[in-house]
């Protein structure tokens, strides 16, 4: 039987484009094995050089200044002008990917990857050839949420809340091509979940911490932007009720610094890593997690239940504005615009306990649970539509595989 083959367009403009990416075609994988075939493209680095500076700009931007990033956002507007029925900048090699592997589905998880790619990619294959698809992870709509998420000749929109699936039918996606579908996460963060025990067991024995301490969780996105050496210091004080797990990503300058920090002041407990694979984990034993607006690593942290304390230090990217204003309307989560914010919010938790229930209370009231499998089916039959194919999934959880993990047991 000849396989089903979905093409997945992505970019790294943060790190959350390409998490998805890597989801999705994991899913398949646990669901279809060999019957789908996935094939995902950085597509606007690999197919322009004008878009790879882009791209490079962006991160930079990210990392070092935040606040020019709204010129940047207005800037990138444009290209629902000059995509608007097909692609300008890299059209040639986005064509060759197109001939070469004749995609059942094009499936766009990036917003400057919809307008005119799917209907280059209509051209190139036929219309009765091709399907093609949005996953939007934003969280909230108004300014920040890009007109180039929306091309309302998909044929799917899928959308995290309800809230941006409405904006997004506001500026043009008709409602019924449109569909609420969650986070889209990797499976083994819906597999390991960890039991009441193990909790305890992996603060202590894997991450050489108490249990028994309030855990903060400060975080960063895969190009390791962080404020950690200004928050740290305002822990200190706190330091026999307070604990930090505190992750550098892709900074090696920032781990080393930080390892040395830690050498200092050995009355905080604290964890230190690089980039890590464990995310879910660390929030499933934190209290409350420090973090910019990043979709991918907010949803985690709702998904998981920890609390947001949102790192406006040096400003706020537009796109995160819309995270930060979903939580923020809900009365679920804290702001900090510098490291005295932070102390404030730490000492309000710490004198009055309820405080910190409040807020937590009101973040959990924005959580749903999700049937992760549900939009993956939806998208490979999509694809199956158009190569005239039926497949059937297989059972998730998959059985247990040997090697990797923590060691630690979960819930299944």
């Amino acid at each position: 039987m000849s396989r089903v083959r979905i093409l997945v367009l992505t970019s790294s403009t943060g790190a959350g484009h390409d998490a998805r990416a890597q989801a999705f075609a994991e899913w398949c994988f646990e669901l279809y094995r060999h019957d789908v075939d996935v094939r995902i493209e950085q597509m606007l680095e690999k197919s322009s050089g004008f878009f790879k500076a882009g791209v490079n700009f962006y991160n930079w931007i990210q990392k070092k200044s935040p606040w020019i990033h709204k010129a940047f956002f207005l800037f990138v507007e444009l290209l629902s002008f000059l995509n608007r029925r097909s692609v300008s900048f890299g059209r040639a090699y986005y064509e060759q990917v197109l001939r070469d592997y004749q995609p059942h589905l094009v499936f766009s998880v990036h917003d400057c990857l919809n307008r005119g790619y799917f209907q280059l990619a209509r051209k190139i294959l036929g219309a009765d050839k091709v399907r093609c698809a949005t996953y939007c992870g934003e969280f909230s709509g108004g300014f920040g949420y890009s007109v180039n998420w929306v091309e309302p000749s998909a044929d799917l929109y899928v959308a995290r809340t309800d809230t941006a699936r409405d904006y997004a039918v506001k500026i043009g996606m008709p409602r019924e091509r449109t569909r609420v579908r969650g986070h889209l996460m990797q499976p083994r963060q819906h597999i390991e979940i960890l039991k009441a025990e193990a909790r305890t067991a992996f603060i202590e024995d894997s991450l050489e911490l108490r249990s028994d301490l309030f855990t903060v969780f400060l975080a960063t996105g895969g190009n390791g932007a962080n404020n950690h050496l200004e928050l740290l210091p305002k822990l200190l004080p706190y330091a026999d009720r307070v604990q930090a797990v505190v992750i550098c990503g892709r900074n090696r300058e920032a781990y080393n610094q930080l390892v040395h920090w830690r050498a200092e002041h050995p009355e905080l407990h604290c964890f230190v890593d690089g980039f890590s694979d464990e995310v879910h984990l660390l929030l499933q034993v934190s209290d409350a997690i420090v973090t910019r607006g990043g979709t991918t690593t907010c949803a985690k942290a709702l998904h998981f239940r920890c609390p947001i304390i949102f790192n406006a230090i040096g400003g706020i990217m537009p796109q995160e504005e819309l995270t930060v204003k979903y939580f923020r309307n809900g009365n679920g989560a804290e702001l900090i615009g510098n490291a005295a914010d932070f102390e404030r919010v730490i000492s309000s938790w710490m004198e009055n306990r309820r405080s910190y229930d409040r807020l937590r209370a009101n973040f959990l009231k924005l959580r749903y649970d999700e049937d992760p499998m549900l939009v993956v089916r939806e998208l490979v039959d999509l694809a199956q539509e158009a190569s005239g194919t039926a497949l059937a999934p297989g059972p998730f959880p998959p059985k247990p595989r040997k090697g990797g993990g923590t060691g630690a047991p979960f819930e299944r």
